[in-house]
């Protein structure tokens, strides 16, 4: 008894031959394959190329003390109690100053919006990324970095930052912010 009705034999049998086309070509002709590896096959074999001389590691035992060498895992001594603070004193930033608004802000998100003049007083004015605009002055601290205002000009506002040394000391850097255009 068949349970398929016709329809169905039929879509089987188109799609039957559809499919033996390819079927019929993963069984192709395999005459040139065939040839290339009985000409492989027939070649003499050979030895492998040798390997490369490995030279042996040559030690380096570092003697500073014997030497007259400093050592590269202690910093300069001398460089280092002049920057860092230390006997020599140097530049450190002050941790027990309160922060002001602006320290909050990298100093490359803030740009120079104008300037002010109150009698003697030239005041920068400064807009933040959320649109504020703040006042400052000469001694105002901006930025991330400790940096303290020291010049208001028509164009710029100049200040020293400091900044890390890398090695547990503190640099002062020079940087602007700009009037925006």
């Amino acid at each position: 008894m068949n349970h398929y009705p016709r329809s169905r034999w039929r879509l089987l049998a188109i799609l039957a031959a559809l499919t033996l086309p390819f079927a019929a070509g993963c069984g192709g002709d395999m005459d040139d394959l065939d040839a290339y590896i009985d000409r492989t096959k027939a070649q003499p074999g050979r030895r492998p190329d040798p390997l490369p001389e490995i030279k042996p590691y040559e030690t380096y035992v570092y003697t500073a003390d014997v030497d007259g060498l400093r050592s590269p895992f202690v910093p300069d001594s001398p460089v280092a109690d002049t920057r860092s603070g230390g006997e020599g004193g140097g530049i450190r930033p002050d941790v027990n100053r309160s922060r002001e608004y602006l320290e909050q802000f990298p100093l490359d998100s803030l740009d120079m919006v104008g300037t002010l003049t109150q009698g003697n007083t030239t005041y920068g004015l400064i807009q933040t990324t959320d649109g504020l605009i703040s006042r400052v002055s000469v001694g105002n601290y901006v930025g991330q970095n400790d940096g303290r205002i020291n010049e208001i000009n028509e164009s710029e506002i100049c200040l020293k930052e400091i900044i890390s040394d890398g090695i547990g000391g503190y640099l002062e850097r020079d940087a602007c912010v700009s009037i925006s255009d």
